[in-house]
């Protein structure tokens, strides 16, 4: 055997285990870390979205600053202030230096951030490219300390260094890091995009933002509640596949599968317990550790043929309709919103979610063809717009992988020439979608875009039509208006001359001709039909009625 030849012992000496730390260090984009712009914008998204998560589960209005200075060519310090909880010395590492470790992946709620990857890869980011620490300044109220944190790629573990007490009161979280290899720019992509959707999306959050330029933005909370935070789900039975009733079985307390199916199960009680013994061939008393993959699929296949209670809504918690109408309102100024908030549904997984759509029409409403600088600067006509779809997963926005999203593909899969939108491309609209569930289903580590699950698509593609008929109401009326507007002025501009000779020909009261052609104009050539104004005049008062 010569050295030339590949055997399975030399293989084997090859074999290592590497960690979840040197994994994401080697492929960082699947994070969301590259691009110059979208990695600055994701870091961004990373605090912001743990300070907004921290603060709602202590029950605080969230206040947050969000500094950005620049230091050098592609060479950014971001700070991030909060005035949540705080963390302890023993949760600080990691919190900001182990991925894959949080306090959310386990639980089945409804939270922005999910795997405990984010502020961790961002520590890594900032390691990977600057050589320097994170620093951490924190406290509960009373007591505050500071400390840098770094990670040991290699075994996936923080190193916390430079612990000090501070001599003063703090409550809540500092978080500074430096970047290289990153771009600040204020477009559709930026921080300060992002922030803006987070504002909206958020109206009980107070974000003041500081540019580099040393300009301050600040959006201001339009709604002082505290969103309850949600309760702890079970899977709904609908959703459930075989293998999640093995792996469940296999980890549950329960002796019994009835019990099993009861307590680790989402609506399933005695009267649901009796239907699936009737459709399966095995005793149910069995124990759930032992459940053969046949006997998992049984139990699996006559889920789907008994009728469950919809999932509960305590594990989900929708901005609401009220809210997102004034926060669009404060934030985009339309001429018109509509807003709804649907029925939770349950997707593969047994996973509960729910979608709330808004649609604005008008005004600042949409992205402006005169676009600059990443703000809306919209010219006298309002129609010189294209539509501005601005997605959401649990209240945080989505940037950037548009195209891959399901709420992206729902939008384009409506056909909007049936709601009086003729080009969707060309029409002063901003979407509104936010895809809330305990478990969100991105299609990558770097939670950009919603995978387009059947049970999704068809429940975003209903809520869009929902919505658009409203908004259709609104456009058609407002089009009939301005047509009307358009014959009425044209033949106003004749009145005159013809009253004037008519005055010539029978010497009756000029001024007279004039009204009496006007009211003609009205009237007899029915520019403004009955149906048109009680139409427009039943809208307005469903619009007021739906603000109060």
């Amino acid at each position: 055997m010569t050295d030339g030849i590949i055997t399975g012992e030399k293989l084997a000496k090859e074999f290592k285990e590497h960690s979840v730390a040197e994994f994401f260090k080697k492929n960082r984009q699947m994070l969301g870390l590259y691009g110059k712009v979208r990695t600055l914008t994701t870091v961004v998204h990373e605090y912001v979205t743990n300070s907004l998560d921290a603060c709602e589960e202590a029950h605080i209005l969230p206040e947050i600053e969000v500094k950005l200075d620049e230091l050098g060519n592609e060479y950014y310090q971001l700070t991030v202030k909060d005035n949540g909880p705080g963390l302890t010395k023993e949760t600080v590492g990691k919190a900001l230096g182990q991925l894959l470790s949080g306090t959310k992946f386990h639980r089945m709620m409804q939270m922005r951030g999910q795997q405990g990857i984010g502020s961790a890869g961002a520590t890594m980011l900032s390691q990977i490219t600057t050589g320097k620490a994170t620093k951490v300044i924190t406290g509960t109220g009373k007591k505050a300390f500071a400390a840098e944190i770094t990670i040991d790629p290699k075994h996936n573990k923080p190193k916390v260094e430079n612990i000090r007490d501070l001599d003063k009161k703090f409550r809540g979280t500092m978080i500074q890091a430096k970047f290289k290899g990153v771009i600040y720019r204020e477009s559709a992509l930026g921080p300060l995009e992002y922030l803006r959707r987070t504002a909206i999306a958020n109206p009980h959050a107070q974000i003041t933002f500081r540019t580099p330029k040393g300009e301050t933005i600040v959006f201001k909370r339009t709604a002082t509640f505290i969103p309850k935070m949600p309760k702890p789900m079970k899977p709904h039975p609908n959703g459930v596949s075989v293998d999640d009733i093995i792996t469940m079985g296999r980890t549950s307390k329960a002796r019994k599968v009835s019990s099993f199916l009861k307590t680790d199960l989402e609506r399933v009680g005695d009267t649901s317990i009796e239907k699936i013994q009737k459709l399966v061939n095995f005793d149910l008393n069995k124990d759930p550790k032992k459940l053969t993959w046949d006997e998992a699929e049984q139990i699996v296949n006559a889920f789907k043929k008994i009728e469950f209670i919809a999932p509960s809504t305590e594990g989900l918690r929708p901005i609401g309709e009220k809210r997102i109408k004034k926060s669009l309102e404060s934030i985009v100024e339309p001429e018109f919103v509509h807003t709804i908030t649907r029925p939770p549904k349950v997707y593969a997984g047994g996973f509960p979610f729910q979608v709330e759509i808004g649609m604005a029409y008008g005004g600042k409403a949409g992205k402006s063809l005169n676009e600059t600088n990443g703000k809306n600067k919209k010219e006298e006509n309002p129609e010189e717009a294209k539509v501005e779809i601005m997605r959401f997963a649990n209240r945080a926005p989505l940037l950037f992988d548009n195209g891959n999203c399901a709420i992206t593909k729902a939008v384009h899969s409506i056909d909007w020439k049936r709601y009086g939108i003729r080009d969707l491309e060309s029409v002063p609209l901003t979407i509104f979608v936010n895809f809330i569930s305990v478990h969100v289903p991105y299609t990558g580590a770097g939670k950009q875009a919603i995978a387009d699950e059947d049970e999704i698509m068809d429940e975003l593609r209903l809520a869009l039509m929902k919505c658009a008929r409203k908004t259709s109401q609104y456009i058609s009326a407002r089009r009939r208006e301005i047509e009307n507007r358009m014959k009425r002025d044209m033949f106003y501009k004749y009145i005159p001359e013809i009253a004037r000779a008519l005055h010539n020909i029978t010497k009756a009261n000029e001024k007279k001709l004039i009204k009496h052609l006007e009211h003609l104009v009205l009237t007899k050539l029915k520019l403004e039909k009955p149906d048109d104004m009680k139409e427009q005049a039943k809208n307005k008062k469903e619009t007021k009625k739906e603000g109060k």
